[in-house]
């Protein structure tokens, strides 16, 4: 299932929907209502209802046998599949040859750090940021894994129970704040910091999370690309290791980490501009692209 949000119009509130081909999407509320089935617009709301892929694959049956709720990709606007996580939790310094091309240490457990919320936004939206305020504004190819189900003291063995499906992510960092402050939340937490989608792929239409491809281009040019077969620390000891210090609700987004091939490593280094345009991709969840615009 591949799980999104959408807008009729921009007056509209998003919708939760399945996109059930390149093509059509069914809106969830509008036809689990047909049915007699409560189905809330936020993707994050659908997640914590109990037994919410049955109630989500009824929605479409009814959608495809009658037309209620069927709309053309082409006539609704995509948001980020999630829109309002409580918590973004993210993952430094997990892929080895990324952390040596910063000359920093491989960890011996997760770094975690956090975005806020208000950074979340979607496919073919806009990155913008202040350019009196940062200057060193850098891309990272992220797989992102969504919580489907709450998770507190999690074993490893148990921990990809909780998981809803994965998108994909941009963890767009200004370097100079991230650097400058000795600690990375405002560097990494300016509104629109964290694209994400173009849906919530669940995890079984995904062969192995462990093993995609995944890259990044800024104006067509391949900057990152490796796989995520390279993490150090994999999904399942992520969501446990994070289940320990705190409560992972559904709905939360865990970036797991960039590969290497940043903008702000290479030589010369290679930083967004207004006007850029970048695109994100994983093996099997799609390609995430947005533009850059000065604010």
């Amino acid at each position: 299932m591949r799980l999104g949000q959408y807008q009729t119009t921009e007056a509209d509130e998003p919708w939760c929907g399945v996109a059930i081909d390149d093509e059509t999407v069914v809106n969830l509320p509008e036809a689990g209502a047909a049915t007699g089935v409560h189905i809330e617009n936020e993707t994050s709301a659908l997640l914590a209802n109990w037994e919410w892929q049955r109630k989500a694959e009824l929605a479409i049956e009814y959608a495809e046998e009658t037309g209620v709720g069927v709309y053309d990709l082409a006539a609704v606007e995509r948001t980020a599949p999630v829109t309002d996580p409580e918590k973004i939790v993210c993952v430094g310094l997990n892929y080895q040859d990324h952390a040596e091309e910063g000359d920093n240490p491989i960890p011996d457990e997760p770094v975690l750090f956090s975005k806020f919320p208000t950074t979340v936004t979607g496919p073919e939206s806009t990155i913008s940021w202040d350019p009196e305020l940062t200057e060193k504004v850098d891309y990272e190819a992220e797989l992102v894994v969504v919580i489907g189900e709450e998770a507190r003291r999690v074993d490893r063995d148990e921990a990809l129970d909780h998981v809803a499906g994965f998108m994909i992510g941009n963890d767009v960092s200004a370097r100079d704040l991230q650097h400058g402050d000795g600690q990375w939340v405002r560097g990494k937490s300016l509104d629109s910091f964290a694209p994400t989608g173009p849906e919530l792929v669940t995890t079984d239409e995904v062969s192995d999370p462990h093993d995609l491809e995944i890259w990044a281009e800024v104006n067509g040019e391949r900057l990152q690309e490796s796989s995520t077969s390279n993490l150090i620390f994999g999904i399942d000891e992520l969501v446990s290791f994070c289940s320990r210090a705190f409560t992972l609700k559904p709905g939360d987004l865990l970036f797991t980490g960039t590969p290497p091939g940043v903008g702000v490593y290479r030589e010369p280094p290679v930083l967004l501009e207004d006007g850029d345009d970048v695109t994100i991709g994983v093996e099997e969840l799609g390609e995430l692209r947005n533009s850059c615009e000065y604010d």
